[in-house]
């Protein structure tokens, strides 16, 4: 195995376990909704929260079909972080942060999912994208897709979305929200937040083309205070609004603060477009105002995600207390600022073995229809000891697993 790839294992503790440690942060306890909640352009806003769900194995299968296969060398066998956009010409494009590459190894009469294995040498890089085509995965692209910015630095992909390069230009691209981490100590073991950047894919062919810092955290002195943006992409009436949040976690706080911008279509590559909600208004070049949170008993993880329905934005994330590493709770707002109202629902999405845990629920609306909603969630070894021992072992512990959810008032 090449020395940077040892270094980068032996850094990382087997991928993007970070997001562990994010979303045992994740906590969102907020009173009664409030009569009389509106929209901002003053329209109704209905509750809407978990109304039922069940595992979307065609899905979950169609990944471990493709990570399965031994045909290349150089090719997606497992990750997570996963999100998603779909393309112009219908191909969807999936974002992945710490990635194994490599073979997958099956007996001559595999018996359950736990049967593979990969080697220990496993090729392990910050990022990876694969390109689906009709619901088939298709291929990887050269990885990682976004190169570290600099030695003990990485990129991790989030949120995408396809828009104009330019607001009112006829050309599309596609702009990608990366996080940017740095090796760091103790308690910040799985990097320390730097920056928020924005790369530019050409279409169709994907090639990168530029990487854009939109906001840089190297100022706060305190890490946890740093916000990282693009956990999620919502867009209406021309704006994109991006979510984000701090490390509350690694600082021992029980939860993080989340925070939200907003861009004009065709501007996420400019900094001088985003707008920060400043607590009461929309400002440029300002500090980030949390949106939910209180250090204490509220807030969100780095990992959640949010979609808007009936008007209404309906959040999802890890639940609170001992169910943080296996139940999904939703929330909604009518308003991207709030206020923010739940845990109205929660439900346990299918883990593979004792000892593993689920974490950053992500929605692909790309997916989605006739009232169905798809929501991926990724799985790890829960003990950082011996998690790379348990990656290789059994590669289905590092992969996304998908269920489908319909939205519906709380019961």
């Amino acid at each position: 195995m090449p020395d940077d790839a040892a270094r980068a294992r032996q850094r990382t503790g087997t991928g993007i376990a970070v997001v562990l440690a994010l979303v045992l942060g994740v906590l969102l306890v907020t009173g009664l909704p409030e009569d009389g909640d509106r929209r901002p352009d003053g329209g109704a806003c209905p509750p809407r929260t978990v109304a039922s769900w069940s595992a979307d194995s065609a899905l979950t299968a169609e990944f471990a079909r493709y990570g399965d296969d031994a045909g290349r060398a150089d090719d997606w066998t497992g990750g997570d972080g996963t999100h998603s956009v779909r393309l112009p010409d219908g191909r969807l494009l999936w974002l992945f942060s710490d990635t194994y590459l490599g073979r997958v190894h099956r007996p001559p009469n595999p018996v359950g999912e736990s049967s593979a294995w990969r080697d220990a040498t496993a090729p392990l890089v910050r990022n990876s994208a694969v390109l689906m085509r009709d619901g088939r995965l298709e291929r990887t692209l050269p990885a990682p897709l976004f190169p570290d910015p600099a030695p003990n630095q990485w990129r991790w992909p989030v949120g995408a979305r396809v828009e104009p390069r330019s607001p009112g230009s006829a050309e599309q691209v596609v702009r990608v929200l990366l996080w940017v981490r740095a090796a760091g100590q103790s308690p910040w073991i799985y990097g320390v937040p730097d920056a928020t950047e924005v790369a530019t894919l050409s279409l169709p062919d994907l090639r990168l083309e530029s990487v854009v810092t939109v906001l840089d955290q190297r100022q706060v002195p305190d890490p946890s205070r740093r916000v990282l943006f693009g956990t999620t992409l919502v867009e209406e009436d021309g704006w994109t609004y991006v979510f984000g949040g701090d490390d509350g976690r690694p600082a021992s706080r029980p939860a993080s603060y989340a925070y939200v911008a907003r861009v004009p279509e065709g501007g996420l590559a400019d900094p001088a477009a985003w707008e920060y909600w400043n607590g009461s208004a929309w400002q440029t070049r300002a500090r980030p105002h949390p949106v939910l949170g209180d250090g204490r008993r509220k807030g969100v993880g780095s990992a959640f995600s949010v979609v808007r329905a009936d008007g209404t934005y309906v959040l999802f994330t890890m639940a609170a207390g001992a169910g943080g590493l296996t139940t999904v709770a939703a929330y909604w707002a009518c308003s991207p600022t709030g206020p923010w109202h739940g845990p109205a629902k929660e439900f346990r999405p299918a883990l593979p073995q004792a000892g593993t845990a689920a974490y950053n629920p992500q929605a692909h609306p790309e997916l989605s229809g006739d009232g169905r909603l798809v929501l991926s969630y990724d799985v790890n070894w829960l003990e950082t000891a011996g998690a790379a021992v348990m990656l290789s072992r059994n590669v289905s512990l590092y992969r996304p697993r998908f269920v489908t959810i319909r939205l519906g008032p709380p019961r």
